[in-house]
């Protein structure tokens, strides 16, 4: 559906400027964009390279499994219907300790895996507690270090790209505790119903 929203805006853009003699503004800006874009992804790439390598790093380290070590019995108390060895809860930690280092774009498909884990336990179609408290908790995102925007911010010459890291830590701490008292809240509230 959205792809249609958006294809029609486009269409109505165009339209538009057809009928308002302004279709060469809109072949500048369209080109112009997609250069800017091009140079934007490749300079996010060399930083997600960079960050993953550093992920590569800590896993062969010890530092993941350290991490998970100590996030494991936050884990326990947040998802208490799974099995302590299942396969979700290591999915979970992994997307939870990708989601730290702000590395977002690799933390998805971990997440898409611990929500396939968590399916196969629920045998049903409606998303359990665990997989609705994963979403809350996976649009929260809790970070400490928010590569993707400071490389954005490098790459368009910000004096100080990484002046947003204490903000950032107070905003997804904030937001992460919201995402878990509205959980816990909405949950007890659907187990009176």
């Amino acid at each position: 559906m959205v792809n249609y929203i958006w294809a029609f805006m486009a269409i109505i853009g165009i339209v538009y400027a057809m009928f308002n003699g302004t279709m060469s503004d809109v072949n500048e800006a369209l080109f112009s964009s997609a250069q800017e874009a091009v140079q934007l992804s490749i300079g996010l790439i060399s930083i997600l390279v960079f960050w993953l390598g550093i992920m590569k790093i800590a896993e062969k380290a010890n530092i993941l499994k350290g991490l998970a070590k100590l996030f494991r019995p936050f884990i326990h108390k947040l998802f208490p219907e799974l099995p302590k060895d299942h396969p979700a809860v290591g999915y979970i930690l992994s997307n939870f300790t990708t989601n730290i280092f702000g590395l977002g774009s690799a933390a998805t498909p971990i997440g898409l895996k611990a929500m396939e884990e968590m399916k196969k336990l629920s045998k049903s179609n409606v998303a359990s507690r665990s997989m609705i408290t994963f979403l809350a908790l996976n649009t929260s995102s809790l970070t400490l270090i928010p590569t993707t925007v400071i490389a954005i911010r490098m790459q368009y010459g910000s004096t100080s790209p990484t002046a947003i890291v204490g903000t950032t830590i107070i905003a997804t701490i904030t937001s992460t505790i919201a995402a878990i008292l509205f959980d816990r809240l909405f949950y007890h509230l659907e187990r009176r119903k």
